[in-house]
């Protein structure tokens, strides 16, 4: 089952998806084992570093999974695309799960990613097909965490710099990559304060939006510390139901370097009107 809700507030659309695994892989002593006893001296430093390491990379290839449980009910919605990092420009399509009956699928939503903003074309009822809604991701009480069904991936690189405790696990492999585990929790609080421009308004938003702004996460950097994997477990609530919906938020990058080629929408093609409720 799948609620999503949208109103008109402060003249900016706010969009709320509330909509009803990745195994963390154990770490493996290996031959690399001193730089492991260097990586492991200071897990939480290194991985406030990552998300500086991103931008240092460029760009990279995204897949997304976010899973969402309410009530018993849990829904999964996957998305595939493209980020820059320095640019903070990305674009993914997000892949809404079938109905309740599995009769019919929803069509797919193209995204696009940018400083404090998230454009959706096939968002909803009412929109013209050729056109874009737009959001001011400030005014989102996740910071788009959430809510665009698939978490930013470089505000998800943010969140660690809010890392409070964090362990090293050890070696393991990804998609025949060695990848080394952590595993800890970040604030969001702490991860605004030192993030710098649009990351850090939409994780001040996210901090105090949440349910808590403790951050449980499992995270998978390559030899050069870039990020090949992190798994963020979110909670918020959901104001209808008075309820607390768990969310779990798994980012995959590969392909780094890659030419990416975002490019945002024209003031003429964004949707102005009235959003129908679904």
């Amino acid at each position: 089952m799948a609620e999503r809700q949208e109103r008109q507030a402060g003249g900016s659309v706010f969009v709320a998806a509330v909509l009803m695994a990745c195994a963390c892989a154990s770490g493996c002593a290996g031959s690399g084992a001193a730089l492991d006893d260097s990586r492991a001296a200071d897990p939480a430093g290194t991985l406030r570093r990552a998300a500086d390491t991103l931008v240092d990379a460029g760009s990279s290839k995204a897949r997304t999974s976010m899973e969402m449980a309410t009530g018993g009910t849990r829904v999964t919605i996957r998305g595939e695309g493209v980020y820059d990092y320095r640019g903070r420009l990305g674009r993914l399509k997000v892949m809404l799960p079938q109905d309740p009956a599995g009769t019919s699928e929803h069509r797919p939503i193209t995204e696009l990613l940018a400083p404090g903003a998230l454009f959706m074309k096939n968002r909803g009822a009412g929109v013209p097909a050729d056109k874009w809604v737009r959001v001011d991701t400030a005014t989102l009480s996740d910071g788009n965490l959430v809510t665009g069904g698939a978490t930013d991936p470089l505000v998800a690189a943010e969140v660690l710099r809010g890392t409070r405790t964090a362990t090293y696990v050890g070696t393991t492999e990804l998609a025949g990559t060695e990848v080394r585990h952590y595993r800890g929790t970040a604030d969001l609080a702490a991860a605004a304060k030192g993030a710098a421009g649009a990351g850090r308004s939409v994780l001040a938003a996210a901090a105090k939006g949440f349910a808590t702004a403790a951050v449980p996460f499992d995270v998978y950097l390559d030899d050069q510390g870039r990020i090949r994997k992190i798994r963020h477990r979110f909670s918020f609530v959901n104001g209808q139901r008075q309820g607390t919906v768990a969310v779990a938020s798994t980012t995959l990058l590969f392909d780094f370097g890659i030419a990416t080629n975002v490019r945002l929408p024209a003031a003429r093609d964004i949707y102005a009107g009235k959003i129908a409720d679904r």
